[in-house]
């Protein structure tokens, strides 16, 4: 039998998150569906299936990673046939037996958040410096759940930039807790509002001293890949095209919901 490991880009706005869940629809739901009726899996128990990570509900994704064992012929487009156009598989490549995708050499996360959400101008220059400290080893217990049995973490690189519309954080990092980067944005955020020090920084990272951190929404957060040593993952480009017709669509439509909504408040301003 053949390991093959997929790359999977998904957008996450109408699903309850990655992990299956009975009655709900899901990112790994569906997969596992077009897994088994391409014929390249009957079961996940069956084909040895494993995952690189779960998104919560609303995450999207650029390259997120599942592997199994099949004997059948792999052929991506017919795994997609299945799949609803806002999932896609965009590359795959074969791996050894070894190989378990939970163990990467790192990941992206990419956070947008929209400016207009922000009232007040955010001091840039903080939130850098506050993102350079995150970066390293620290205890990210108070940026998950406290419940956590390994929250030491590896986070490579924070970096943050601006643009007309929105402020974009790129974290890069071994691995992450649960909420970890939505909760770093949102402690970036207090920073550029001036609610937090550098020494309040350090504070959070003592797990002696327990925090509650409100993650911002899951909708702004990308996984953009996952990169492992030695191995890369060839792009499908008819898969590609398809995906990214699919984004278009999906920004037309929603933002001509936008353009409606807001032309009702400045309607409504006008009472």
């Amino acid at each position: 039998m053949l390991k093959i490991a997929f790359k999977v880009a998904y957008i996450g706005t109408d699903y309850h998150g990655f992990q299956r869940q009975p009655n709900l629809p899901t990112i790994e739901g569906e997969l596992l569906r077009a897994f088994k009726k391409s014929g390249i899996s009957d079961s996940p128990e069956k084909s040895d299936y494993s995952i690189a990570g779960r998104t919560d509900r609303g995450v999207s994704a650029l390259g997120n990673v599942v592997c199994l064992k099949t004997d059948k012929d792999v052929t991506i487009n017919r795994i997609n046939y299945y799949l609803p156009s806002n999932i896609r598989i965009i590359g795959s490549t074969m791996v050894s037996n070894g190989f378990k995708p939970r163990y990467a050499k790192l990941r992206h996360y990419r956070y947008i958040l929209d400016k207009s959400l922000c009232p007040n101008t955010l001091n840039l220059k903080l939130m850098k410096q506050a993102a350079k400290q995150m970066e390293g080893k620290h205890n990210y217990i108070n940026f998950s759940k406290r419940s956590e049995r390994a929250p030491e973490r590896m986070v490579y690189s924070v970096d943050l930039v601006e643009t007309p519309d929105n402020i974009v954080f790129d974290v890069v990092g071994e691995s992450f807790l649960w909420n970890m980067v939505r909760k770093m944005v949102k402690v970036l955020v207090m920073f550029g509002r001036e609610e937090l020090t550098l020494e309040n920084l350090e504070t959070l990272f003592n797990p002696d001293v327990p925090a509650a951190i409100k993650p911002v929404a899951s909708d702004g957060l990308i996984l953009m890949d996952v990169v492992y040593d030695g191995i890369e993952f060839p792009c499908e480009g008819y898969a590609v095209n398809n995906f990214m017709k699919t984004l278009k669509q999906e920004y037309a439509r929603k933002k001509t919901i936008l353009d409606v909504e807001k032309e009702m408040i400045n309607v409504l301003n006008g009472f």
